[in-house]
């Protein structure tokens, strides 16, 4: 003997229809919480990890820096404003001289020692002698450096404990073309461990015992959200930023900031996604790093 099972009843079905669709919407709304909070998390790490990155870059080009030369821009070629004296938020350009630190650590030995015998007889306005100098290692180095688009002949050396003009002393508003100047245009000599005023500059003044070699500048600027670094340009022959070269450290910037107190410095790099919005506004993420 059959039996036979009864159909669903409109109640029952009813029922079954509404509990399928309240699972249904939670298990949509819980599918696109999960999604989010992927999304999320994906976009704060790599705002995080593309601030950081730049942040620590800039960083560490500033630990070289000779630190009375550091100016702020409103815009490249701007007016020269001493990086101290720079307050609000309009200023987009941080640029600085750089120590050759990659010549002073050399190989084996330094291309350059950082001292000027003061004592001895070839050390006069028209030679200076720095032991353990060995020039013709430091040209191949800037060539190298610079892709053969600089050598040591474009170089200057700073001289610690002289007199810094921020104005007139390292050519942020035209090329030096004296020995009286912060920078000091030079050119190698026949003798590896000399150092010979550059051309047309005349014979060396205010010369002190230690000194910096440097052979280009260096400036950080924000442009269009975008975060760029300028190198491979001199001030004291008369170049700017943009007579160097132009690398792209960072897309979508909303905040470049910087301030200095003496000779530290603090700079934000603030990063923003578009995809995610707070408040009506992008999202952002900022790192900050002090640089002494």
């Amino acid at each position: 003997m059959r039996f036979k099972h009864a159909a669903f009843t409109m109640l029952e079905l009813v029922f079954v229809i509404v509990i399928m669709g309240i699972i249904g919407k939670f298990g949509v709304e819980f599918l696109a919480q999960a999604y989010n909070s992927f999304i999320f998390s994906k976009i704060n790490h790599e705002l995080q990890s593309n601030s950081e990155a730049a942040v620590e870059f800039i960083a560490k080009r500033l630990e070289g820096r000779i630190k009375d030369s550091v100016i702020a821009r409103t815009e490249i070629n701007g007016t020269v404003v001493a990086v101290a004296d720079a307050t609000g938020d309009s200023f987009t350009v941080l640029e600085w001289i750089a120590s050759d630190e990659d010549g002073f650590r050399g190989n084996s030995l330094p291309n350059w020692s950082g001292i000027i015998d003061l004592g001895s007889n070839t050390s006069n306005g028209n030679a200076l002698y720095s032991p353990e100098t060995n020039t013709s290692a430091e040209n191949r180095l800037i060539t190298v450096l610079s892709n053969n688009d600089s050598n040591i002949n474009d170089g200057a050396l700073y001289f610690i404990g002289s007199d810094s003009d921020i104005q007139s002393g390292y050519g942020w508003n035209g090329q030096i073309t004296d020995q009286n100047r912060t920078m000091h245009p030079i050119n190698n000599d026949a003798n590896i461990s000399q150092f010979i005023p550059a051309a047309g500059t005349g014979n060396f003044h205010e010369v002190y015992e230690y000194y910096k070699l440097s052979w280009t500048a260096n400036a950080i600027v924000l442009q269009n959200n975008n975060l760029y670094f300028y190198y491979n340009y001199q001030p004291w022959k008369g170049e700017i930023a943009t007579d160097g070269k132009r690398s792209l450290l960072m897309q979508n910037v909303s905040t470049f900031r910087f301030t200095a107190i003496g000779s530290i410095i603090k700079i934000q790099v603030c990063a923003k996604s578009t995809v995610l919005s707070q408040d009506g506004g992008d999202y952002s993420l900022c790192k900050e790093k002090t640089v002494f």
